[in-house]
């Protein structure tokens, strides 16, 4: 019997050890990775921020083998040894180890790394705050095709070179980061290991837009289910768990969140501000709550018969029908996120917002340069209320914005009421540009500057929303037929320097393969641009409040209408002086500093010429 037994349990001991084999083999199989992205260690790459003194990273990790720990720690390196700061589960799916550490002493530069089990390590650079820096530096980057023929399969190298260069103090990526609509793990691990030697030692922030959650385009509809890839009806086509997963992937390093609160279906949301080196950056989802074209097809049938989108070509068309009651852009939540933002300055002294696209829609033709596009209802340009509404919002701070996805640089000075009444948008070029788009008017834009391209100018959108062009950097067209290079096919990237002493704000755009610190390159034409922090608010016939003179310089001064509370303006101004204007007459409430030490000048009146000087003391 005991024979019997010990046969049978060396039978068994040998179909374990088949079993255990051929399960190895096909756990390698299944996790066999493009030769692009082959590991040579099992951390992939991190992304972090640094806001008020609380660090978050996330550390991208390739899957995780066998039996091996889904732990991971993060250390730093302090005193001439590795100190553990942090530890957390790896999160499947995904494999991403999402680190947070309060009280974090961001005066400092230190070394970090992510240990995995104490047999794999991955290291980068927590920077100091460049608080102190005069010139605060951002790059920013959109659509990273990975298609061949049209600089997917080209080297990003020349990029990397030129961002190491000039030493930006954070990178922006927004959006469209992964171009395949089904496996965002594997380019999203392509990516990372890309822009690896950029992203590991500097602050970063990157959002996802339609490309990166998998379909054409992302009308978010606050979480409803979509019906097809094209998202045009609104809403997410994916699985649930894949949209949870890229947003995690992409967004778990971020600040937290101002309201967390999930919309539909448990998608969760990420809209924040980071503050960094004197600056403060909103971080708009300008996708998620966007509503689709169901509205305006069922309330204006006429718009869109049959449920064809030709109407989009039609010039005949009135797209103002396109603006149908109920439509959404922002929602609500963001825009109460963007009022309590405008008034918060601490530690800042310039403010940004930052978003998946732009609020005008400046490209004309799309895809073939054969026929001219009327309306874009992939821009924000759309819906036009919910456009207005959120520039009104986001002038009140004084803020440039900054975007991507159109694939097409551009410089824009938004009109809500007026031309040029809201901020400047700078949007970046494409990293790799597969779906070209030019912005290219029959007639030449209204006031132009001297010697101006006629593309340049006052224009209506194809929404009818007023905009101010500044430069476009267009597609070259003789060469693209054939696929043409990167610079016939505008590809590029951004540079925004914040003159923080002048309160200036510099806007570059550069072409790939180009050396930006050689002063014979030349930017795209149009570029550098700059503009004063004071032009994103222009109230050309407004009314004056009296003249401010305050003890001490540089205080924040904001203004409200006294019978309704609403909020007007708020800055930090320069120096100690300051002269506020209003768009209507009526009383207003002025409050001079911040914190504990403040000043409140109540019922102040509003006059066309007001040469009244009050002297204010802050403690």
């Amino acid at each position: 019997m005991n024979r019997t037994y010990n046969f049978c349990n060396r039978r068994l001991s040998i179909l374990f050890l088949i079993c255990l084999i051929f399960s190895v083999k096909a756990q390698e199989n299944l996790l066999k990775l493009p030769d692009y992205i082959a590991p040579k260690d099992r951390i992939a790459f991190a992304l972090y921020t640094i806001h008020e003194n609380t660090l978050k990273l996330t550390a991208q990790f390739y899957p995780i083998k066998n039996v091996e720990p889904f732990e991971a720690s993060l250390e730093v390196f302090k005193n001439n040894k590795w100190e553990k700061v942090a530890e957390t589960r790896i999160i499947y799916p995904g494999y991403t180890a999402p680190f947070r550490v309060e009280n974090w002493d961001d005066t400092k530069e230190l070394k970090y790394r992510v240990n995995h089990n104490n047999t794999a390590y991955y290291e980068g650079i927590l920077r100091k705050n460049p608080i102190d820096k005069d010139e605060f530096i951002m790059a920013a980057f959109t659509c990273n095709s990975i298609y061949p023929g049209h600089g997917g399969d080209i080297s990003r190298n020349d990029i990397i070179e030129n961002v190491k260069k000039i030493k930006p103090d954070l990178l922006f990526f927004s959006g469209d980061q992964v171009y395949d609509h089904s496996q965002h793990y594997l380019y999203w691990l392509k990516f990372g290991k890309d822009f690896e030697e950029i992203i590991r030692n500097t602050p970063t922030i990157t959002i996802p837009d339609d490309h990166d959650i998998g379909q054409g385009n992302l009308w978010g509809q606050g979480g409803k289910k979509a019906n097809s890839r094209r998202g045009i009806s609104g809403g997410y086509y994916m699985p649930i768990e894949y949209i949870k997963e890229v947003e995690r992937a992409q967004t778990s390093h971020l600040p937290d969140a101002y309201d967390a609160t999930p919309i539909g279906q448990g998608i969760g949301v990420y809209y924040t501000d980071l503050k960094w080196g004197g600056m403060s950056f909103a971080i708009l989802e300008d996708r998620k709550f966007k509503s689709g074209l169901d509205l305006v097809a069922e309330k204006n049938p006429d718009v869109f018969p049959n449920g064809s989108y030709e109407a989009i070509f039609n010039p005949n068309v009135d797209t103002k029908k396109m603006d149908v009651e109920g439509l959404v852009l922002l929602g609500d939540r963001q825009l109460k996120f963007l009022e309590d933002w405008t008034t918060d300055w601490k530690d800042a002294s310039m403010k940004t917002v930052l978003s998946q696209t732009i609020f005008s829609q400046v490209n004309n033709y799309s895809g073939k340069h054969d026929r001219e596009l009327l309306a874009d209802f992939d821009t924000n340009a759309w819906p036009q209320t919910g456009r207005n509404k959120a520039l009104s919002v986001i002038r009140k701070s004084f803020s440039v914005m900054v975007a991507g996805d159109q694939h097409l640089g551009s410089v824009v000075k938004h009109g809500v009421d007026d031309f040029g009444d809201a901020g400047y948008s700078f949007c970046t070029p494409a990293i790799a540009n597969f779906w070209l788009r030019w912005w290219d008017p029959k007639k030449a834009g209204a006031n132009q500057e001297k010697n101006a391209p006629k593309y340049t100018g006052d224009f209506l959108d194809g929404f009818q929303n007023k905009m101010t062009v500044k430069a476009v950097g267009n597609p070259t067209l003789p060469e693209i037929k054939e696929g043409g290079k990167l610079s016939t096919r505008a590809a590029g990237y951004g540079i925004v320097r914040y003159h923080k002493k002048t309160r200036a704000i510099t806007f570059e755009c550069w072409g790939r393969n180009v050396n930006i610190t050689d002063a014979k390159s030349k930017q795209y034409p149009g570029w550098p641009i700059t503009i004063q922090q004071s032009d994103n608010y222009t109230i050309k016939n407004g009314y004056e409040l009296p003249g401010l003179t305050i003890s001490k310089p540089d205080q924040v001064v904001t203004i409200h209408n006294s019978e309704t509370n609403e909020l007007i303006s708020s800055l930090r101004i320069k120096g100690s002086k300051y002269q506020a204007k209003v768009p209507k007459e009526g009383l207003y409430t002025i409050t001079i500093g911040e914190g504990k030490n403040i000043r409140v000048l109540q019922n102040i009146k509003a006059k066309k010429r007001n040469r009244i000087r009050k002297k204010v003391i802050i403690d």
